[in-house]
């Protein structure tokens, strides 16, 4: 079979016929711009409810002391089994930081001085806008949500999910969790770095059925988020047995705040008496009641815990 690359027609019928012909050799795979996504009819009685995809975009990594510039919010309906029905109509804004950003910044996200000069986000217009969300969802909730809890108080009160985390991508093949590794693995690409690009990918990559289990990301990330899960504080264990504590998968909090300056651990409900187990037998050695936390999407990801 052979292609005619000169043909003058350039329908898009036409160019999906040339890349099928292409990916049907074996030998080419066609990566396709990210398109928006068709709205389909749920079946009568379904019942719905509204997902926000949100990204930030800052001045750096501290949410205590840098700002945000940018800020995209996407809403979705979706049903309780992962099945996304319709996207809607996206915010996004830019506001000046009281800093100028820095050149690292602007290298990473090609957001100028010049382009958020002026700029504001209305808090008002964010809360009102994020209102109806039932759940809220980002490529990286633990770095998002403590940006958007400072902004406005609405995203304290939602449920919150992480598509980076809460979906076992290496075991559906992938072999990074990288938004835009993740949007070439499964055939479509984007414009990287921008808030709102970075929404639209993150609600087509859960829309789509994984390639091993063949259900959508969205209906993973539902179930990590609705799984309950405890956080263990190994407070004041030996000094010298951190390092059996850290191959365990504990980390150090040292921020200043409410919560201890000490090891501590995630763990889903399940585990939690092997975990606590774990703690008597091999780090204190003696009975002791470490403190415990419970977390659900309310919690979860927020500086609050």
């Amino acid at each position: 079979m052979t292609l005619d690359m000169n043909c003058r027609t350039t329908s898009s019928d036409h160019l999906e016929t040339l890349a099928h012909t292409l990916e049907a050799t074996g030998d080419y795979r066609v990566i396709r711009r990210l398109k928006p996504r068709p709205r389909t009819v749920p079946p009568s009685g379904t019942p719905l409810r509204l997902g926000l995809l949100v990204d930030v975009e800052t001045t750096g990594l501290d949410p205590q002391r840098d700002e945000i510039i940018e800020l995209a919010m996407t809403p979705f309906n979706y049903g309780l089994d992962g099945t996304v029905f319709s996207v809607g109509d996206s915010f996004q804004g830019m506001r000046q930081p009281s800093e100028p950003i820095s050149p690292e910044i602007t290298a990473i996200t090609g957001i100028t001085n010049e382009m958020v000069a002026g700029q504001i986000i209305d808090p008002g217009v964010v809360t009102t806008f994020a209102a109806p969300a039932s759940l809220v969802i980002a490529h990286n909730a633990a770095f998002d949500r403590r940006f958007l809890e400072r902004f406005s108080d609405v995203f304290s009160t939602k449920p919150w999910a992480c598509s980076l985390s809460q979906v076992d991508w290496a075991s559906e093949g992938f072999e990074g969790t990288k938004l835009a590794y993740l949007a070439q693995a499964a055939g479509f690409f984007y414009e990287r770095h921008r808030a709102l690009h970075d929404c639209l990918a993150t609600v087509e990559l859960l829309a789509m059925p994984l390639p091993r289990s063949g259900v959508t990301g969205l209906s993973r990330l539902l179930e990590g988020a609705r799984a309950i899960s405890w956080r263990i504080w190994a407070e004041n264990s030996p000094f010298d047995l951190k390092e059996i504590l850290k191959a365990r998968g504990y980390r150090w909090n040292g921020d200043p705040g409410p919560q201890p300056r000490a090891w501590y651990i995630d763990v889903p409900e399940a585990q939690l008496e092997t975990e606590l187990r774990f703690l008597r037998t091999e780090i204190y050695r003696y009975e002791v009641d470490p403190p415990v936390r419970r977390i659900d999407a309310y919690a979860r990801f927020s500086d609050r815990i």
